[in-house]
């Protein structure tokens, strides 16, 4: 499972994808109405990632992230000291207990482009409410659009012919 936050001017977003053995993708994201900083807002996009894979029955679960402060608070190696984290990694260690077996990994900023992307996604479009869009459909295109036109005989009647 893959996730991120973004804090911007526009507003905060978080984005988390759960891919499972099969290759099968579940993205997920949310805008958030309350104060959130970046760091939180990541959390944020953790705690919605697990609870995906709770709902998937998933019982191993590697979380990656490229925040090296919530990975190493999430594996213990960091000590929590700001009072806004302390309970998100109360509530990750909570939700931890569900799987047989859950592992964090830090990863690079730029391997974790889809959960930013997903994020910023969320941070910059003002919904009103609660919006379903299908799930996202990414197509490889190999040659220009104008390439795949459909060629057709013109038609040699003037438009103002009778069509019988």
């Amino acid at each position: 499972m893959f996730f991120d936050g973004a804090v911007n001017a526009k507003g905060i977003g978080i984005g988390a994808i759960l891919i499972l053995p099969t290759g099968q993708h579940y993205p997920a994201t949310a805008r958030l109405q309350f104060f959130s900083t970046n760091n939180t807002a990541k959390c944020e996009a953790c705690i919605m990632g697990m609870n995906m894979a709770i709902n998937q029955d998933v019982e191993e679960l590697v979380i990656m992230g490229d925040s090296d402060l919530i990975i190493r608070q999430a594996q213990g190696e960091w000590e929590t000291r700001d009072v806004k984290l302390i309970p998100y990694k109360q509530h990750v260690e909570e939700l931890g207990k569900r799987f047989k077996s859950i592992e964090f990994r830090y990863i690079p900023r730029c391997h974790n482009e889809l959960a930013d992307a997903l994020a910023t996604l969320a941070s910059m479009l003002p919904y009103p409410s609660n919006a379903r869009i299908d799930p996202l459909e990414i197509q490889i295109r190999e040659r220009h659009g104008y390439c795949n036109t459909v060629e057709a005989e013109p038609n040699v009647q003037p438009w103002w012919a009778p069509d019988y």
